[in-house]
């Protein structure tokens, strides 16, 4: 299996410093800073990082488990939402809040459920995430 890469550089203090983090396909390099880890200045953070990779990993394994299950979805939305708080071990990602909107024919709500409950469990990113809460609404659309 392959190993997949990202780098970070960060350049000055905390506070004042500000950084770049760049995917090694080269399909992402962004900025990203206290401020917009922590605040709300412009640029990207890590929780917004990973809530992509959660929402795309996710999206992925829901789609693997409808085919190997006989359903062929015509589409699966996800979106992640990655909770930053201070606790007191210090900033902690405490939550992410998947809500999936999926597309598939021939498939009853509760056979649907148990797919996507399946596919919050299994995929890779949900593994990683094991000591946060993950929380699913998914809704079948049409």
């Amino acid at each position: 299996m392959p190993v997949r890469s990202a780098s970070a550089v960060w350049k000055g203090d905390l506070k004042g410093g500000g950084g770049t983090m760049k995917l090694e396909s080269g399909a992402y390099e962004g900025k990203y800073s206290f401020g917009s880890r922590f605040e709300e200045d412009p640029g990207t953070n890590p929780e917004e990082l990973i809530a992509a990779a959660h929402a795309g990993c996710f999206s992925m394994a829901l789609s693997a488990a409808l085919g190997r299950a006989g359903f062929s979805p015509a589409s699966v939305s996800t979106t992640a939402k990655a909770t930053l708080e201070i606790t007191d071990d210090g900033p902690t990602i405490t939550k992410v809040a998947l809500t999936t909107e999926a597309e598939v024919p021939e498939i009853d709500d509760a056979t649907f459920q148990e797919h996507a409950a399946g596919a919050k469990a299994g995929c890779p990113v949900s593994k990683a995430l094991a000591g946060t809460e993950i929380t699913l609404n998914a809704t079948l659309a049409g």
